[in-house]
């Protein structure tokens, strides 16, 4: 009876090399297998971040360019020469402002200490999302770490600065300067209440991410929101310092 030999059925190359295994059928890309219902995709949280970051910067430009244009009308109106018919004569119509400058540095030094605890509660996240990975392995436990309360602490700040800067301006307008009253007290107003609107944003940013934390939202997402929070706030820091500045060289 003759032998029958087998045959492999698998294909080769040269040398007798075997054909590498062809990937599975409908994958993009992104580890989603065609027969897998259960994709395995995991979020770039690190890319989100970044581009986060980016939209933050694209969206202050705006910011930043509307307070360089009000501080240049701000500079040219404060040398603003008039002509007194009565004396045909030029006059300086600008009238200086009496700022409550104990007020104001007591309002920046809550801000400076909010931009400090929201940079605590920036680096506490970061820290918990990086050691998220390590919890999440069986058997291994880092134990019961406290998380001080930084972004309410934040928020309280942010609240009590905005509070603080209404009762700046019932001050002015109890010396006698008003919104409409004349040119120099209308700059101030309109400059520090720029800077409130935006900084109440930031507050509204805070209590998002309060709820965030309260309702245990995923901690990289949690983490985007404090991240780009955190940064607009020291932003809006920056730009009360920059106000102080040009307050104490142009408005007096």
């Amino acid at each position: 009876m003759p032998r029958l030999t087998p045959i492999s059925t698998r294909p080769s190359g040269n040398n007798g090399a075997s054909l590498p295994p062809r990937a599975g059928g409908g994958d993009d890309g992104r580890g989603r297998g065609s027969g897998n219902s259960m994709p395995n995709y995991i979020p770039n949280y690190g890319e989100r971040l970044r581009r986060a970051r980016m939209g933050l910067a694209v969206a202050m430009t705006p910011i930043v360019m509307l307070f360089i244009s009000f501080t240049a009308v701000y500079l040219i109106r404060r040398g603003f020469l008039s002509l007194d018919l009565n004396d045909t004569a030029y006059i300086q119509t600008w009238v200086p402002v009496r700022l409550p400058w104990t007020l104001l540095l007591a309002n920046t030094a809550v801000l400076i200490a909010s931009s400090i605890t929201i940079d605590l509660a920036r680096r506490e996240i970061t820290r918990e999302a990086a050691l998220a990975p390590v919890q999440s392995i069986p058997g291994i436990s880092l134990g019961d770490e406290r998380h001080f309360p930084w972004l309410g602490v934040t928020t309280v700040l942010g609240l009590l600065f905005l509070g603080g800067q209404l009762f700046v301006w019932s001050k002015l307008s109890a010396g006698g300067f008003h919104l409409v009253g004349g040119t120099s007290s209308s700059f101030v107003y309109i400059l520090t209440a720029m800077h409130g609107l935006h900084l109440a944003g930031g507050v509204l940013a805070l209590l998002f991410a309060n709820f965030a934390a309260a309702l245990r939202r995923p901690v990289e997402t949690r983490r985007i929101v404090v991240d780009i929070t955190s940064w607009y706030w020291h932003c809006m820091t920056g730009l009360w310092i920059y106000i102080l500045i040009l307050f104490s060289f142009a408005a007096q």
